[in-house]
């Protein structure tokens, strides 16, 4: 498959580490002020418990990955976890593992050459991935228990960055990728939040063997209009790319083909 040219990290490192920080810590007072058995919609047929225990087992092997550095597909996702017997004590481990992670984080070179499941080979991307797995479960959590959520735009426009550049790399837990294929249309993710008033814009392009992010345009120079297009503040575009929204939703602009929204959808959430 062919790679898109764009392996950046617009945000430094250490804002990584410190935004997991907040987010987990924020995850866990959330599941912690409710009942363990509260049902998670965005989550079909998972509690806050179950919830809390993915964010805390997630955490900890991408730490055992980091620590080790590893070069090849780990054979297994087996890692001391520590887990506490009760569920009602799972939000409380989770904070718990904040120290360790960020020991971790601060401790890894992130430019270290490392096997990562997407595009990124180096440590950083397990940081970066780490930061947006936690982010938004945070929003479920939120959700479950009828709270209102807030997602940073700046860390919100990243991770829609984030999402689009490794979806291709992601069939080995989202299966639903590989049908997502086409003749050459693209579809448009557009920022309209943007601080200096300049919207940025994901374009994917779907091929035969598969698609891909296409690099930025240039002096906003884009090779084509796009067969279907959704725009929106960047915290409703992540919401939206995680299955977390509807892009027939009032919040979003929609224009161009439908059907090929409602195909990319059906088989990109994870």
């Amino acid at each position: 498959m062919e790679t898109t040219g764009r392996v950046g990290h617009p945000l430094a490192y250490d804002v990584y580490r410190q935004a997991i920080e907040r987010e987990t810590l924020r995850f866990a007072e959330v599941a912690g002020g409710a009942d363990p058995e509260t049902a998670v919609p965005s989550c079909p047929d998972w509690t806050l418990a179950e919830l809390a225990r993915h964010v805390g087992s997630l955490q900890r092997w991408f730490s055992a990955l980091l620590t080790r550095l590893v070069q090849e597909p780990p054979r297994s996702r087996d890692v001391e976890l520590g887990l506490p017997e009760r569920v009602r004590e799972y939000a409380d481990w989770v904070a718990a593992g904040v120290p360790r992670v960020a020991a971790v984080l601060r401790s890894t070179d992130p430019h270290a050459a490392m096997w990562a499941w997407g595009e990124d080979q180096h440590a950083r991307f397990w940081a970066r991935r780490m930061l947006f797995e936690t982010l938004v479960h945070r929003v479920d959590a939120e959700r479950a228990v009828g709270r209102d959520s807030d997602i940073d735009p700046v860390l919100a426009a990243d991770g829609v960055d984030e999402f689009l550049v490794n979806l291709p790399y992601a069939g080995l837990f989202a299966p639903g990728v590989a049908k997502v294929r086409g003749s050459g249309e693209i579809i448009a993710f557009r920022r309209t939040d943007s601080v200096d008033g300049v919207g940025e814009e994901w374009r994917v392009r779907l091929d035969p063997d598969g698609f891909r992010l296409l690099p930025p345009a240039v002096d906003g120079a884009t090779e084509s209009e796009p067969h279907a297009a959704v725009a929106g503040p960047a915290a409703d575009l992540l919401l939206l790319l995680y299955g977390r929204r509807s892009y027939q939703e009032a919040v979003f602009d929609v224009s161009g083909e439908g059907a090929a929204l409602d195909s990319w959808f059906a088989h990109t959430a994870f």
